[in-house]
């Protein structure tokens, strides 16, 4: 039953209930949000002295005890007794044995523990995603300096796993920024979510006091309060569009990686790791294990399996305050964050570090005659023949080459020209000069030059954007990161002049 019964003389609380749930509960809020709690105190306390709804002796008696508080007790120190139900009870009990029961308790006038909890859980929400943010976009500056170094190095781009077609690394780095541009502003849209503040909320209708809901906002550097009330104590979407945010962006850096690993196989060999990255075998000498690759991927997959159980601890929970969105679940999430670290830096660190080996993209460039659809747009442009007709002896050269072992631009003339006349009845325009040029790698990659293709000004162009994108990011951060000093600074000095009664 939900009301407290009069005959129930047991006594709170039960032993068992205590050692599962209220001491990790204590111990989690100590270790985690102490610091939000007082500064959720001290705005309180200001606002409520701004407000006319203390007076300035009250006030300053409040805040004086805060911040003797605040030096003298030692939360390292702190143990849970059961004597509370948990550990804003206890600094509540610790603040009326300092300035009395009657002051004491007037700090908790028009708010509730339900938008104090939402509200300090977000306090320390903030500084995590901004953390990985800081990290994202590292990893962004890094892809983006590789990808401008790497514009016109050759490798080539795979298709269900088989050779498709040349391309440039810088131009492979870019489909990866572009994904990574879009999963900080998925980030950065989760990340104002959490910025709207709970507190004034109280309970869940607000209060019937004049509160300023905006002035407590502020003072904890929120970029507002959140509008509805129920909403403040009843809504999970701030926990559920990071965690799905963070989800997506480390199931898109996997992909990358995925690729990482095929590319450095010996088969492969187009993308070399130095050896500060890579591990030996304990018995076979010969063996490189580019073992980075297999942490990023599977650290990036428990990243996204950690973030999505986040957000399934939500699926059927019902629309109102209730512990699930608490506590115990954000300390779940704080997993999530220092594995996610670990993969951002030794991504950065990789992407930083490897190279293409030119020579065995050369090779396999050759061996899979990967520039023939260049002949095959070629002779529509050049000879007026339709596509399929130019894909169709374009198809013959490239089984006649590979049958012979050969290079499609050094061996290829004499199949072309056989296959050419064969389908049209005529002998091509082309010369074998022509034609080695025309399906050379080089040719391949100068000729894609339209918006968003590989060809140098294409790229250029991208890369431009994605500075400008880069740089944007860095801006915003910068300008949240001052506005929550600003307002850092604002509440300790508004404190210290309520403490003198100002």
């Amino acid at each position: 039953m939900g009301i407290l019964q009069a005959s129930d003389r047991s006594r709170f609380p039960d032993p068992v209930y205590r050692e599962t749930v209220l001491r990790p509960l204590f111990d989690g809020v100590r270790s985690h949000h102490a610091e939000a709690l007082g500064r959720i105190d001290r705005a309180h306390l200001v606002m409520l002295v701004e407000t006319g709804i203390l007076d300035a002796t009250q006030g300053a008696a409040i805040a004086g005890a805060l911040l003797a508080m605040e030096r003298e007790i030692s939360l390292a120190a702190l143990t849970y007794g059961g004597d509370v139900e948990d550990y804003f009870f206890h600094m509540e009990r610790e603040l009326k044995a300092r300035v009395g029961p009657d002051i004491g308790g007037r700090l908790h006038t028009a708010r509730s523990r339900n938008d104090i909890d939402h509200t300090f859980l977000k306090l320390g929400f903030k500084p995590r995603i901004d953390r990985l943010l800081t990290a994202c976009r590292t990893l962004l500056t890094a892809l983006i300096e590789v990808a401008e170094r790497e514009r016109d190095v050759l490798i080539v781009a795979y298709t269900h796993g088989q050779p498709a077609q040349p391309t440039t690394y810088g131009h492979y780095l870019a489909a990866v920024i572009e994904v990574l541009i879009r999963d900080i502003e998925r980030l950065e849209a989760a990340r104002a979510i959490v910025d709207l503040c709970p507190m004034g909320a109280a309970a869940i209708t607000t209060s019937g006091f004049p509160i300023s809901r905006q002035r407590v906002a502020e003072l904890l550097g929120f970029a507002a309060p959140l509008q509805n009330s129920y909403s403040c104590i009843a809504a999970t979407d701030y926990l559920t569009s990071v965690y799905s945010a963070v989800a997506l962006l480390f199931l898109h850096l996997g992909r990358p990686v995925q690729d990482f690993q095929f590319w450095s196989s010996f088969e492969v060999g187009q993308l070399y790791l130095p050896n500060a990255f890579v591990q030996i075998s304990s018995i076979m000498p010969q063996k490189r294990n580019p073992v980075p690759f297999e942490h990023l991927r599977h650290l990036s997959s428990q990243t996204v399996g950690r973030a999505r159980a986040v957000v399934d601890v939500m699926h059927n929970t019902p629309f109102t305050d209730m512990t699930d969105s608490e506590a115990e679940t954000h300390e779940m999430g704080y997993q999530v964050f220092d594995v996610a670290h670990r993969v951002l830096d030794l991504l950065t660190a990789t992407v930083r570090a490897c190279r293409i080996d030119s020579e065995r993209v050369a090779v396999n460039l050759s061996r899979s005659c990967a520039t023939i659809t260049e002949l095959a747009d070629w002779l529509v442009r050049s000879e007026g023949l339709s596509f399929r007709l130019g894909h169709e002896i374009a198809a013959d050269v490239a089984r006649a080459v590979v049958a012979m072992s050969g290079d499609l631009p050094t061996d290829g003339y004499a199949a072309f020209a056989l296959a050419f006349e064969r389908h049209v009845g005529r002998k091509p325009a082309a010369d074998a000069a022509e034609f080695t040029q025309m399906v050379s790698p080089e040719h391949f990659i100068a000729v894609r030059d339209r918006f968003g293709g590989p060809a140098p000004a294409a790229l250029d162009a991208a890369l431009e954007g994605y500075r400008v994108a880069l740089n944007t990011f860095e801006t915003r951060a910068a300008a949240t990161s001052a506005r929550e000093a600003s307002a850092a600074d604002e509440l300790e000095r508004r404190i210290q002049d309520v403490a003198k009664g100002g």
